[in-house]
């Protein structure tokens, strides 16, 4: 049998051997499309590059990945600006993939990094609930990994976040005590471990302060026109008089329910929602947030991938930030 080597791959795919040298440390010289079919046919071959050869590893290529779900809400723009500001000061560059919530790609794009030429990796989870053996595979190679947000507790690496669960807790609370007395609580229905997070803040803040008799938990998918026919469904049918999203893009939709249905907020129902929405002052009425500090968010985690990258130490656990409670009219008595 052949000898699978950089020559065994270039001379199989009709590239020249530097290409193919160059495609697997991820060099911006290479195609996407070239970078995919020489990953791929490595991965099939089960090729390992030679730690020792040309330095693949030895050296820093000075650029991190970063993989997000999205970017269609204010939170993760604010932590890119965070990592920004961090890479930047530190002569880094980073590259961005979106994941869109899909597992397989996530699993795809961490495989294709193992593989590549970055120096780190900060990752915010698509689903707590799936496989972590690429995650795994990433540490075996002593490729830095520090999770943010989104992150597994199944993975001993450093982790980013901010007090959800306390966060919760104080949002559930604040709909009490402006009177609510059964409170709906909103999530989209992946697990996402964030949400199920928040979720157990507000079942415990309904156990302590509230004399509702049962939790009122709706599941939403991402659709924007099917959350909005379930939200109408359960406004017509249970009738809370307080509502808390767990993602702002659900308080947006309720807020078109309301008016469709003609409830008023806040004298009918009272809105509450986890949300770096810039524009959540300027709704009608202005949005009553849990606001997580994103930008703080990145910085910290670059800032420990760094660390790490450097081996200058850096935390030995989970690093918690402090979300804080931005009351506006939407909550009002």
């Amino acid at each position: 049998m052949n000898k699978i080597d950089i020559r065994y791959l270039a001379k199989e795919l009709n590239l020249a051997i530097s290409t193919v040298s160059r495609a697997l440390r991820d060099s911006h010289e290479i195609s996407p499309e070239t970078k995919e079919k020489v990953f791929a046919l490595a991965k099939r071959l089960n090729y390992q590059p030679n730690p020792n050869a040309s330095g693949l590893r030895g050296q820093k290529s000075k650029i991190i990945a970063v993989v997000i779900p999205d970017m269609v809400n204010d939170f993760f723009s604010l932590v890119i600006s965070g990592i920004e500001k961090i890479t930047q000061a530190q002569g880094y560059h980073f590259l961005l993939y979106f994941t869109h919530g899909d597992h397989a790609l996530e699993v795809s794009f961490i495989n294709t990094l193992a593989n590549g030429r970055v120096d780190g990796v900060l990752l915010s989870i698509t689903d707590e609930n799936n496989n972590n053996e690429h995650l795994e595979e990433l540490n075996r190679k002593g490729i830095p990994l520090v999770l943010f947000d989104r992150v597994s507790e199944r993975l001993d690496n450093v982790k980013v976040t901010s007090d959800n669960y306390e966060s919760a807790v104080t949002a559930t609370r604040h709909l009490i005590d402006t009177g609510c007395k059964k409170i709906a609580y909103l999530k989209v229905h992946k697990s996402i471990p964030v949400g199920t997070i928040r979720e157990s803040g507000y079942l415990e803040a309904l156990e302590k302060y509230s004399k509702q008799p049962a939790p009122l938990i709706l599941e939403c998918t991402n659709d924007n026109d099917e959350a909005f026919a379930a939200i109408r469904n359960m406004l017509e049918k249970e009738k809370p008089d307080g509502i808390f999203a767990s993602l702002e893009k659900l308080a947006v939709v309720c807020y078109r329910v309301c008016e469709q249905v003609q409830l008023k907020i806040p004298e009918d129902i009272k809105v509450i929602s986890f949300s770096n929405l810039q524009t959540a002052a300027l709704l009608n009425p202005s949005l009553t947030t849990i606001t997580q500090p994103a930008f703080e968010i990145g910085e910290t985690a670059a800032r420990e991938l760094l660390r790490i990258i450097r081996k200058k130490g850096g935390a030995k656990g989970d690093v918690v930030l402090k979300s804080r409670l931005i009351e506006r009219r939407s909550t009002s008595k």
